[in-house]
């Protein structure tokens, strides 16, 4: 029988070698960086476990895997023995994540091991492009775009609530009424990372700024309202999001997208996005 490498959870310890992982590809690990530099590696507050694998040695300045196990459980680095080592931890306790996300080699490979305990998915998007754009929007931004008011938080939640759907296929309000996610789009609304075109009281495009790191932004949610659609309110508004990262922010925008959707491709590349890396997703 194979032996397990073990794993161990990263902390304050390890500072260093995670910084230099994480900057190794700041894209690539925008969102579990984002929670690192806002409130550290404490579990409690970090809301979930760095983890590495263990090495007999003194703690190493380079590390060869790296694992976020949250919310989301997000591989950034490793190979097929820090595959099966991360499955190994996460298979000990019961399933807290709603999904796993990141590079798409480490995705799979780690869906690879756990399928046959956490399977079947509900989806698997095996091919998502990683795209960013670190100047100016190619196209004019929707001047009527803007950050969204923490007062406007009803008549913004019922654009959320459709774009999930439509998005990730079930309903946020599952479970406890949707009080979770009304509480998740607050904090982005008062964070000054949510983002809207208002028609007549209605949202009729919205996105927002998912993860922000010290470098990198990460959009999310893009959306625009089923009777106006066609009309290129996708694109400009997705650059009014990105003037903000880039001119305002001093920030690289970036984003992943679905390989299947070429509409949305299509848009973001005229916005001057480029492929970068390529995600995957498995939702549970």
């Amino acid at each position: 029988m194979l032996r397990l490498v073990g794993t161990r959870v990263l902390d304050a310890r390890d500072h260093a070698a995670i910084r230099a992982a994480l900057a190794d590809d700041p894209i690539g690990s925008c969102m579990v960086t984002s929670r690192i530099e806002a409130v550290g590696l404490e579990p409690r507050r970090l809301g979930g476990e760095l983890w590495a694998l263990e090495h007999r040695a003194l703690r190493s300045l380079w590390l060869d895997a790296l694992c976020f196990y949250g919310p989301n459980m997000i591989p950034l680095r490793g190979d097929q023995a820090a595959w099966r080592a991360f499955a190994d931890r996460a298979l000990r306790r019961a399933r807290q994540c709603s999904s796993l996300v990141g590079p798409a080699e480490q995705v799979m490979g780690l869906w690879e091991e756990l399928a046959m305990a956490w399977g079947p998915a509900r989806d698997v998007r095996e091919s998502q492009p990683l795209m960013a754009v670190d100047g100016p929007p190619a196209v004019k931004p929707d001047p009527l775009v803007r950050r969204v008011h923490p007062s406007e938080l009803d008549t913004y939640l019922p654009a959320a609530i459709a774009m999930f759907i439509e998005e990730v296929g079930v309903d946020p309000r599952l479970g406890d009424g949707g009080a979770s996610y009304r509480t998740r789009v607050s904090e982005l609304i008062s964070s000054g990372r949510a983002f809207a075109r208002f028609c007549d009281g209605e949202v009729i495009f919205k996105a927002e700024i998912g993860a922000l790191s010290s470098t990198v932004g990460q959009i999310q949610g893009v959306w625009v309202h089923p009777h106006w659609r066609g009309r290129g309110l996708g694109t400009a508004g997705t650059a009014a999001v990105v003037a903000h990262l880039v001119e305002d922010l001093h920030r690289t925008a970036s984003l992943y997208v679905n390989s299947y959707n070429k509409p949305a491709l299509a848009a973001y590349r005229k916005v001057g996005f480029r492929q970068v890396g390529e995600f995957a997703t498995v939702l549970f």
